[in-house]
């Protein structure tokens, strides 16, 4: 798949956008923040809602086509929880660290097989503000919730979120793989392959 013009990136999170450049590093990508863009506010209830919303924002104040994700982490014992407020689970202007130490927190007692968790990721594209078919795609990682931090790569929940199948935490894995497994990276290829049969 290949773009006519440049799309528009509708994420100021440092972590995300590493990701996505990196997954689609032959597309035409730009930054929000190169149009002084402001993030939108996030008053979607689902993953989906708050995509859109991000991607519509961008597309109008950019004026080109745009993709956004909405992403979090879903607890089984917190009944879903953070979800949609993943990034600002311990306050508006929480860091990394103060998310993890609210959901350990919370967590705090539960045992191992109780821990279950996912990332999911819902990816959006539109061609321009006003489109009326976006294209939506989702990813989800399965994996559990350590009691303790593990590895230093990564950001947000990664050091708690352990991978059965690599038998590591997310944040003791390198990008590469990572990106080949993970939430985000799923939505994504999903989506170039959606975008293509456009």
């Amino acid at each position: 798949m290949s773009f006519s013009q440049k799309i528009v990136l509708a994420s100021g999170n440092p972590g995300k956008i590493r990701e996505i450049q990196a997954i689609l590093r032959d597309q035409s990508l730009v930054l929000q923040s190169e149009f002084n863009v402001r993030e939108c506010e996030e008053t979607g209830s689902t993953f989906v809602e708050n995509a859109i919303l991000k991607a519509r924002n961008a597309a109008f104040h950019c004026k080109l086509p745009a993709i956004a994700d909405d992403s979090g982490l879903v607890v089984d014992a917190l009944n879903g929880a953070p979800g949609v407020i993943s990034a600002r689970y311990a306050g508006i202007y929480a860091s990394d660290q103060d998310n993890l130490n609210k959901l350990l927190q919370e967590l705090n007692g539960v045992p191992e097989q109780l821990r279950t968790a996912r990332f999911i990721c819902v990816m959006v594209f539109l061609e321009h503000a006003n489109d009326p078919c976006p294209v939506i795609a989702q990813g989800v990682w399965e994996g559990r919730i350590l009691d303790h931090r593990a590895g230093e790569n990564g950001f947000g929940y990664d050091p708690v979120f352990w991978v059965p199948e690599q038998n590591c935490s997310s944040a003791e894995l390198s990008a590469r793989v990572k990106n080949s497994l993970s939430h985000r990276g799923q939505a994504l290829r999903q989506l170039t392959e959606m975008m293509s049969q456009k």
